[in-house]
């Protein structure tokens, strides 16, 4: 394609979804909902960031079990599911289009976090790792998660099937898979997290199982075209080292993951805030592998973003801080205007401060 069929602010259609442009607005967690419900608060939030293409939102949970931290919301009750339409209503007035990201902790929680009667679960009974913040307590460390039974896993990919179809219904265009950052999906695809002898375990045939059901599942249920996958091969993050075979599981995953036609394959590099960098060559084996659309993330500028679309890397380019701290960015960068610098402190805090204050640029 030439540079203008790749042009960072022009309009693209993504799978049948109209983009105004090729940004995205990358899933951030933000720890607003209180009682896990969305609200007003979240929806002017979301609102002020609707002049990207694309919004994935923060990590939702499909499960009480998967509530893992403090005032992260759900999709699985019907309250939940209610609290959602006047978001989705808000962006889509302002022509974005939104897709739910749909995120169980799994052993990345604590008890202190969910409700009652809800479990800390994994695919095996390993502990991650460092500690994990709660209301009540504090930091608390990491619990043993509770090995997840054949009837658990089936059960979860059920309660992902649920959510999915909740998220169409409260007006989302479709939902985004998170297999990275040490969360439950991807905790079934790392070796290190995935200790089991069953069909869910070992080899990666075994491993990838879980994630591909869940794919499948959730494409039958509301059509590929409203599904896509966010993956973080060379991730670290929550307890997620490194290993030898890294390279050709997310080939494999890649691979299979294309042929069910979803909507995107959303590779994130978390070099920038400390992890090992995805080589180039494994991004580009990856989209060989998917065949489809591939959103990039990883510390964008407009300079780099337009680069890598016209080196026809990716179709879409994410941006998370950037947009957190600029809710209108698309402008700020079509103008080659000052950004705002985000307030680290303020990433998780409940309130307004450091979440819809941002001031947008004067001269847009």
């Amino acid at each position: 394609m030439s540079r203008s069929d790749r042009d960072l602010f022009s309009p693209v259609t993504l799978a049948g979804h109209r983009l105004q442009n090729r940004i995205v607005m990358a899933p951030m967690t933000r720890n607003r909902a209180i009682d896990n419900l969305p609200n007003a608060l979240m929806a002017e939030y979301y609102a002020q960031r609707a002049s990207a293409g694309l919004i994935i939102t923060e990590g939702v949970s499909p499960s009480s079990n998967g509530l893992g931290y403090p005032r992260i919301p759900g999709i699985f009750s019907a309250g939940e599911l209610q609290a959602w339409k006047p978001i989705t209503q808000a962006v889509h007035e302002r022509g974005a289009k939104i897709f739910v990201q749909l995120m169980h902790t799994g052993r990345i929680g604590h008890p202190d976090n969910l409700p009652e009667g809800a479990r800390v679960l994994a695919p095996s009974a390993i502990t991650a790792a460092g500690e994990i913040y709660t209301d009540t307590a504090g930091l608390q460390p990491h619990p043993v998660p509770q090995e997840m039974r054949i009837e658990d896993i089936a059960h979860t990919r059920e309660e992902f099937v649920a959510a999915a179809k909740n998220a169409l219904e409260a007006g989302f265009d479709g939902i985004e898979l998170h297999a990275a950052n040490g969360y439950l999906l991807e905790q079934f695809i790392r070796p290190t997290s995935n200790q089991r002898n069953d069909r869910y375990g070992g080899a990666i045939e075994n491993r990838a199982r879980f994630v591909l059901e869940v794919a499948a599942a959730t494409a039958d249920a509301i059509g590929a075209s409203r599904v896509g996958i966010r993956l973080s091969p060379y991730g670290v993050f929550n307890d997620m080292p490194m290993y030898e075979q890294m390279d050709a599981d997310y080939d494999y995953l890649a691979e299979h993951l294309g042929q069910m036609g979803l909507a995107y394959m959303h590779i994130v590099d978390h070099a920038s805030m400390g992890a090992p960098e995805v080589p180039q060559h494994i991004k580009q084996t990856m989209r060989e592998r998917f065949k489809g659309t591939v959103i990039l993330s990883g510390d964008y500028e407009a300079e780099r973003a337009q680069a890598d679309l016209d080196a026809g890397k990716c179709e879409l380019i994410a941006v998370g801080r950037a947009f957190l701290a600029n809710p209108d960015l698309p402008a700020r960068w079509r103008m080659g205007a000052p950004l705002n610098s985000p307030d680290f402190d303020t990433f998780y805090t409940p309130g307004e401060k450091g979440y819809t204050d941002y001031p947008a640029y004067a001269g847009a």
